[in-house]
C-alpha cells in the first residue's frame, strides 16, 4: 500500500487500490467557484479531486463485493488508495471488453454512453435516411466514439473535425470516418460544402465556438445537434450552454434546428443496456477504441492539460498504480 489509512478522506466500507483513472474535460468546470451545470459541483480547497476511475478491491465490507474485485466509480479520488462507501461502486466484468477494464472509462463507460444516448435522444438518426453527420472534436474520447456510432445507427456519412493530420489520418482509415478536416490547416466552411453536399442533418457538438456556427450555418431544415460539450468556452464567463451569435441563431430558430440540452445521467434507466450494446460492439471489432495513457499520479496535472489542448488521441487514461 502506497499510504496509509491516516491520509485517506473517505472513511466508509472499501479499502480499494487504485489502478487507472480517467480526465474529463468536464473537470475543467469543477475548478471555477461557480460550474455554470446543476449536476456539477466545484472542487473545494483541500479536498481530493475526483474523476472516473477504476480499482481493485484490497478488503471488503460489503456483502456484494469481495477482494480482487475491479469496481468503478463517476467519483473516483485521485489517490493511489482509498476507503470507499461500496454502495456507491459498480462492479466490473472484464470479459465484457475482452479484459481492457480501462475502456469501462471510455467506450464502455460514461463516455460511449453519453455517445450513444446522445445521438439515440438528440440526434434523431433514421436507418435509410441519408442522413449526415458532422462531429466536432472527433479525435477526442466522445467524438471519435460518435462518428462511429452514428454510422452503426445508419447514417450514410460521417464527417469528423480534428486538430491534426495524424487525427484526421486515424478517423478515416481507422474509425470509419468518410472525411476528415483539419480545422487548423483547412477552411471549414469550404471542406464542410465540399464534403456534405446535402447539407448537414445531425451535428454531435463537442466544442462550441467558431468551428460550431460555421457547421450550424450549413445544416438542414429540421436538423439536429446534439449538445455534447463546449470546450472552447470553458475558460469564459459564459452559461451553459453557451448563447449563439445572432446570425447563427436565426439560422438555429429559421431552420427549425433542435439544439437542446443533453446530460446523460437523465437517462440512466436505459445504462445497462446501452453498455451491453457497447461491450458487443467492441467484442465485434465494430466499435474501434483509442487511448492516450499517462503513467503515474504525479503526472495526472500535466495529462489533464494535454488533454484540454488536444495532445489526446481517444481517451486520456491516468495509471496510478499497478
Amino acid at each position: 500500500m502506497s499510504c496509509t489509512i491516516t491520509e485517506i478522506m473517505w472513511l466508509e466500507e472499501l479499502w480499494v487500490e487504485m489502478e487507472v483513472k480517467v480526465e474529463e474535460p468536464d473537470r475543467r468546470c469543477r475548478m471555477n467557484e461557480d460550474t455554470g451545470s446543476d449536476y456539477l459541483q466545484p472542487w473545494q480547497l483541500s479536498e481530493v479531486a475526483d474523476g472516473g476511475g477504476i480499482g481493485v478491491v484490497e478488503e471488503s465490507k460489503h456483502d456484494n463485493l469481495a477482494k480482487g474485485d475491479f469496481v468503478t466509480s463517476f467519483t473516483w479520488p485521485w489517490q493511489t488508495v482509498a476507503i470507499l462507501d461500496g454502495s456507491l461502486l459498480q462492479k466490473l466484468v472484464p470479459q465484457l471488453v475482452n479484459g481492457r477494464l480501462s475502456y469501462f472509462l471510455g467506450a464502455a463507460g460514461i463516455t460511449g454512453l453519453t455517445a450513444l444516448l446522445g445521438i439515440r435522444e438528440k440526434g434523431h438518426v433514421t436507418a435509410g435516411a441519408n442522413q449526415t453527420m458532422v462531429v466536432s472534436g472527433a479525435a477526442g474520447a466522445c467524438g471519435s466514439l460518435a462518428g462511429q456510432i452514428g454510422r452503426l445507427e445508419g447514417c450514410s456519412r460521417v464527417v469528423g473535425i480534428a486538430g491534426t493530420d495524424e487525427k484526421c489520418s486515424i478517423l478515416v482509415q481507422e474509425m470509419g470516418f468518410d472525411a476528415a478536416i483539419n480545422y487548423k490547416k483547412e477552411d471549414v466552411a469550404k471542406q464542410l460544402r465540399e464534403l456534405c453536399p446535402g447539407g448537414v442533418d445531425v451535428y454531435f457538438d463537442n466544442v462550441g465556438g467558431d468551428i460550431s456556427d460555421t457547421v450550424i450555418s450549413q445544416m438542414n431544415q429540421n436538423s439536429h445537434i446534439i449538445l455534447c460539450g463546449q470546450i472552447s468556452q470553458y475558460n469564459k464567463d459564459v452559461p451553459y450552454p453557451p448563447p449563439l451569435p445572432p446570425d447563427i441563431e436565426k439560422i438555429q430558430k429559421e431552420r427549425n434546428i433542435t439544439r437542446e440540452r443533453f446530460l446523460v445521467l437523465n437517462y440512466m434507466d436505459k445504462q445497462e443496456a446501452s453498455v451491453l450494446q457497447l461491450c458487443q460492439w467492441i467484442q465485434e471489432g465494430k466499435l474501434k477504441v483509442r487511448e492516450t495513457v499517462v503513467e503515474g499520479l504525479a503526472n495526472i496535472g500535466a495529462a489533464f492539460q494535454s488533454m484540454m489542448n488536444g495532445g489526446n488521441i481517444g481517451k486520456q487514461i491516468v495509471s496510478v498504480s499497478k
